[in-house]
């Protein structure tokens, strides 16, 4: 009943399938302890009848002190119910929670890439939820409802087949309808987490845009579209909500039509004098008891339909496999060699046959058109996504053996998109180096020319910079993203045209403040103009996935026809027109 794939169902840990169990054992033994007292009841009620019958009256104390225990039982029980069921299943819920947090962690880049942000955020927070919701709610109160009424079944029928016959039909038949409904459940839980992942898209997509959006005075047009998009959510959840609102409604009626059925046959037995008036008083009793336990189950059993499609999306995410490797990193030297790398995204190959080395204490250039594989070929060499084919190899150590989290270690990294936090200039900095002291953070921070607008803020190094750096110029961000490498000091360095867009007073800071970072290290750029590269060691020339020149700056100009030469020149005569 709770193998693998009850586990799989519903996305339960190891210990998740115990607090289910556990859940189910007191659910069982609650509905035990209400039928009793329907027992005592029916005790009082045959003695009563003989009474009747001129038989002395018993003592009250005996169906007093039974209550009493009954009350304390019925306490106990439910107490412990609750704690197997709610309790445990809160700590589930962090578990889960902290689970996937650990494996989004491991993932290799190239998964987020092919998801939607939005989307995994919903998984990791709204999914959880649903979950937590049917984990509490549903699995042990089924489970252990189907357990106590077989055992009250087997009780009944021992009774009368009879009888237990007419009381129980409706209980699986009811079932049958809703599990024959589930493909319906699953189909329309698709179709609601598709629309309402798109208006939460719209939405966030809105904010995110909203001055795009307002200089393009296509506010109306981008509201009406995202107003159909929620019309369109509200349309789905009503049609869901009726059709399992049919289901469960038609499968409620069904089960109590045994209420019915039971009157009908106890009616027919006693005219036949088959059976006396407290068997039926009996089965009146525990047939209002015995449905009871599914009152909640069938109301929420629509829900666990529409929660494995959640848990298949926790599945997806735990199933992915994670980039792995060994947490020893003793390279020789840090030089880094490709050879013959080849990459696929989308099952669409874009890098073809790769092969160069970028030396130790040398700075090498990737240039080639948009598109051409630059940063892909910057992204493999730290390993933010693995080859398809092909070795990239550290100091001699192939990177894909090694765990990225300590492959990292080596790599300071500075793109022209930095990404920054809504927290103080110190932290920002104190990223490239865990529990760096404030002392070390201020000589990275004036290592890379950042003093002179820090000193100027309000609360210095603790001043709030905003999300993603919101208070700060372009040139200010992109020195504080070159102090947190400082701070962190890798022999290795990636940049992605660190200065780009920025103006030529903030270029020449910037600069200034990598040739301190560079120095001495294995250096890969990736350059887009050309003036940039003409000081380094090595350029490797990247066109259409494959590599089509390589050498100093001074050999590839050198080449009459060469696609170095040819960039270059183009970019110098842009650069005079634009004077």
């Amino acid at each position: 009943m709770f193998g693998k794939k009850f586990q799989k169902t519903y996305a339960l840990t190891d210990q998740g399938v115990k607090n289910t169990k556990k859940g189910a054992f007191w659910t069982v033994i609650v509905n035990l302890t209400v039928m009793g007292g329907a027992g005592i009841l029916y005790l009082m009620m045959q003695d009563y009848m003989e009474v009747i019958g001129g038989a002395q009256l018993p003592g009250l104390l005996i169906y007093i002190g039974m209550a009493l225990i009954f009350a304390a039982l019925s306490f106990l029980t439910h107490l412990e119910q609750y704690k197997a069921t709610y309790g445990l299943v809160y700590s589930e819920v962090r578990n889960v929670r902290i689970s996937l947090a650990e494996k989004l962690r491991k993932l290799p880049l190239g998964y987020f890439g092919k998801r939607d942000l939005a989307d995994l955020t919903e998984t990791v927070m709204g999914d959880v939820n649903r979950l937590e919701h049917v984990w509490s709610h549903c699995l042990g109160y089924l489970y252990g409802a189907y357990i106590s009424t077989a055992v009250i079944a087997v009780m009944l029928v021992i009774k009368d087949w009879r009888l237990a016959l007419a009381c129980l039909w409706g209980v699986p038949a009811a079932f049958i309808l809703l599990f024959g409904s589930r493909r319906i459940e699953k189909r329309n839980s698709e179709r609601n987490k598709q629309a309402a992942l798109e208006v939460s898209d719209g939405i966030q997509e809105a904010i995110e845009n909203v001055r795009e959006i307002r200089a393009a005075n296509r506010e109306e047009n981008y509201l009406n579209a995202l107003y159909e998009k929620i019309d369109a959510h509200e349309r789905i959840m009503k049609h869901g909500e009726l059709v399992t609102g049919m289901f469960v409604n038609g499968a409620s009626v069904i089960m109590r039509m045994g209420i019915a059925t039971t009157i009908f046959t106890a009616v027919h037995l006693i005219s036949n004098g088959k059976i006396d008036f407290m068997t039926l008083f009996l089965f009146m009793m525990v047939i209002t008891r015995i449905y009871a336990p599914f009152d909640q189950a069938l109301a929420l059993i629509a829900e666990m339909f529409v929660s494995q499609v959640s848990a298949a999306r926790l599945n997806e995410i735990y199933d992915t496999p994670a980039a792995s490797g060994t947490e020893v990193f003793e390279p020789k030297g840090h030089d880094i060699e490709f050879k013959d790398v080849c990459f696929a995204y989308n099952n669409e190959e874009v890098l073809h046959g790769i092969s160069f080395t970028a030396k130790e204490g040398e700075v090498t250039a990737l240039v080639g058109p948009s598109g051409s594989g630059k940063s892909t070929c910057a992204r493999l060499a730290a390993r933010l996504w693995d080859v398809t084919s092909g070795t990239i190899s550290v100091g001699g150590i192939d990177i894909n053996t090694v765990d990225p989290e300590v492959l990292l270690r080596d790599y300071s990294m500075v793109f022209q998109d930095v990404v920054l936090f809504d927290d103080t200039v110190r932290e920002n900095i104190r990223l490239g180096r865990h529990g760096a002291s404030d002392e070390d953070v201020y000589e990275a921070a004036k290592a890379a020319n950042c003093l002179e607008f820090i000193e100027k803020m309000p609360q210095g190094f603790d001043t709030m910079i905003g999300e993603n750096g919101a208070r700060l110029s372009g040139g200010e961000r992109q020195r504080i993203s070159i102090a947190r490498a400082l701070l962190k000091n890798a022999p290795i360095v990636l940049l992605d045209e660190a200065t780009a867009s920025l103006d030529v007073e903030n270029e020449t800071k910037v600069q200034n403040a990598l040739s301190r970072l560079l120095k001495g290290k294995t250096v890969l750029v990736i350059a887009h103009r050309m003036r940039t590269v003409e000081n380094v060691d090595k350029i490797v020339v990247i066109r259409d996935g494959m590599v089509a020149e390589q050498g100093s700056p001074k050999q590839l100009y050198a080449k009459q026809d060469g696609i170095y030469r040819h960039m270059h020149d183009l970019q110098s005569l842009s650069a005079e027109w634009s004077i």
